[in-house]
């Protein structure tokens, strides 16, 4: 990814997350351990920081879940999600496939990037998704929804769920255990970051 990419990046994951900028309340308000794979980095690659990453992560449009069944095969779908409080954030019907997975087991993965092999950054959340409630923060998430998607993304809140239409959706926190960044072009790297 160039420095003019990231500096875009970085300015539109300010916009898009201007109104919960400093108020995160979980571990990534501590720096996260870095470390550059040298056995998956070219030479001359060095770690991106966090705080650009946290930068993709806001910005990022669309983002692949990964949840396991009950019977322990993996189950895989595209969504939209809000970076606020330093985690990502989901919804999702009760009655579909990756809620169901997500009251048996609530550890996922969230991935978000580009499908070109040699170009831009690809991030790999790792993290238990932890349902959000509280009517007060899900208003201020549907807020960031909107603004990041547009009125198509538009909910009311009520009763601890997202409203659309006839419809109602659980909000889920994914605070990152690991992320991993794979820079792809000149240089390549693999970087981890531990919380």
């Amino acid at each position: 990814m160039t420095d003019r990419e990231m500096d875009i990046d970085r300015e539109t994951a300010r916009e898009t997350d201007k109104e919960t900028a400093g108020k995160t309340d979980n571990a990534t308000e501590k720096a996260p351990e870095t470390h550059l794979d040298a056995r998956y980095s070219d030479e001359s690659a060095t770690a991106i920081p966090w705080a650009d990453a946290e930068a993709l992560l806001a910005a990022a449009e669309l983002f692949w879940i990964s949840t396991v069944r009950p019977d322990g095969r993996p189950h895989v779908t595209p969504l939209p999600a809000v970076w606020a409080h330093g985690a990502l954030h989901f919804c999702t019907g009760p009655e579909e496939r990756k809620a169901k997975n997500l009251a048996h087991n609530p550890h996922v993965v969230l991935t978000t990037g580009t499908n070109i092999w040699d170009k831009g950054y690809d991030l790999v959340v790792e993290g238990e998704a932890v349902r959000v409630s509280d009517d007060a923060r899900l208003r201020e998430l549907a807020a960031a929804w909107e603004r990041k998607y547009g009125d198509f993304w538009h909910f009311s809140v009520q009763d601890g769920y997202f409203v659309h239409g006839p419809g109602h959706a659980a909000v889920f926190a994914v605070a990152p255990g690991t992320v991993f960044g794979f820079g792809k072009g000149e240089p390549f790297s693999q970087t981890r970051w531990r919380f």
